[in-house]
């Protein structure tokens, strides 16, 4: 894969593991998605990092650590956690979830737009996760998120890109990242986010639950690879219309 940036920093992979399903972390799912998935960075809960069963004993090190949010309700809840993350020896980055419901954990705009603004301004490379509205995308970019995170479906849903022309639409508009998050199911989604010109795919509950965990693994890594090299080939619409007008000039 090719070098591409998220801030100042430098990565080969496009292959996220993210912790929507926390309890399911392991070290076979873990070494898995380094090891055949080529993942570069896992995001770790900061509410997990006291907890007897903490994934963080179980990431190898060289792999990158964004510590997330969840579980927060509100923004001084996500500040304190980027502290005490902070505080932790995880560095500056932070994946900002500030939820407002707990069946389909939809992010909170605007409490993560404030929270956003504030961490940024602290020296933070600030990952916020949001529902791809336009207008929360330019608040997010000007209060100076390193790269956006719209949720792709319900979190653990494994629905697939039902936001597919919004995360479009914001790739279009925006020079940052877009990792696409939350709800990619399959290989076959992840290569058509991919294919829509995402830097990335965060998944976890498509690994996790899967009953050969390596080959889901493996799979991703493939059809991520596949997506970003459809996305750059530029690959040009065909109008059949003007193919039978074609034609018939053709014929003549």
């Amino acid at each position: 894969m090719d070098e591409w940036k998220i801030g100042p920093e430098s990565y080969t992979s496009r292959f996220f593991l993210g912790s929507g399903k926390t309890a399911h972390y392991t070290k076979e799912l873990i070494d898995s998605a380094i090891q055949r998935a080529g993942a570069q960075m896992i995001s770790v809960a900061v509410k997990t990092l006291d907890t007897p069963d903490s994934p963080l004993d179980m990431i190898p090190e060289g792999i990158r650590i964004l510590p997330n949010t969840l579980g927060a309700h509100s923004v001084e809840e996500a500040i304190q956690m980027a502290h005490m993350a902070r505080g932790r020896g995880l560095g500056d980055r932070i994946k900002i979830e500030i939820m407002t419901d707990s069946r389909y954990f939809l992010p909170d705009p605007h409490a993560t737009v404030d929270a956003t603004k504030q961490l940024a301004e602290e020296g933070f490379l600030v990952f916020p996760y949001f529902y791809p509205e336009m207008r929360v995308a330019k608040q997010l970019v000007a209060a100076g998120a390193a790269a956006l995170m719209p949720l792709a479906s319900p979190s653990g849903s494994n629905k697939g890109l039902q936001t597919r022309d919004f995360i479009q639409e914001l790739i279009r508009v925006f020079d940052i990242p877009i990792i696409v998050d939350a709800g990619i199911g399959c290989p076959s989604q992840a290569c058509e986010a991919m294919e829509l010109g995402c830097a990335g795919v965060m998944a976890n509950t498509a690994l996790a639950t899967a009953e050969d965990l390596g080959l889901m693994a493996e799979a991703f890594r493939l059809a991520i690879e596949a997506g970003h090299a459809g996305y750059l080939s530029h690959r040009r619409k065909v109008d059949r219309k003007e193919d039978i007008r074609n034609d018939q000039d053709r014929k003549k």
